[in-house]
């Protein structure tokens, strides 16, 4: 049983970090920081370390930008996590870009260029068998 109520406490925590953390962010004055959102938490058994997975929209400069400026300010939201959340230790806090947002972008673009594809029929290519070769006429 306590092994159970360990994964609930740790689950729940990463959920409320995870959104403080969002929050915190949304109200940083930072230009480097475009749009960038919390996907997820991951806490440590011990719940000291907290590695924060963040999506950011841009290009790869941009991405790039938005994650230097959340590791230096990695110590001003954990000072402020502290003072919001009720724990005895405020984890230290690891950013690592999140970057399933894009790659699920990317499999959702190739799986509908393959549905038009198949849209537009078999793609038959000349020269295939049961198919006439370029610029040859019907019986030879």
């Amino acid at each position: 049983m306590a092994h159970q109520t360990q994964h609930w406490r740790k689950d729940q925590l990463s959920h409320l970090i995870a959104h403080e953390l969002s929050d915190l962010i949304a109200q940083m004055k930072d230009p480097r920081i475009g749009f960038a959102s919390v996907t997820g938490v991951e806490l440590s058994q011990d719940l000291r370390h907290a590695k924060v997975f963040v999506s950011v929209m841009g290009s790869a400069q941009e991405q790039r930008a938005s994650m230097t400026a959340l590791t230096h300010a990695t110590g001003f939201l954990r000072r402020e996590l502290a003072q919001r959340l009720t724990i005895r230790y405020t984890p230290e806090i690891v950013f690592r870009l999140d970057e399933s947002i894009a790659r699920g972008v990317r499999v959702l673009e190739l799986l509908n260029q393959e549905d038009e594809q198949a849209a537009q029929g078999p793609n038959v290519q000349p020269g295939q068998p049961g198919q006439p070769a370029l610029g040859a006429t019907p019986g030879e």
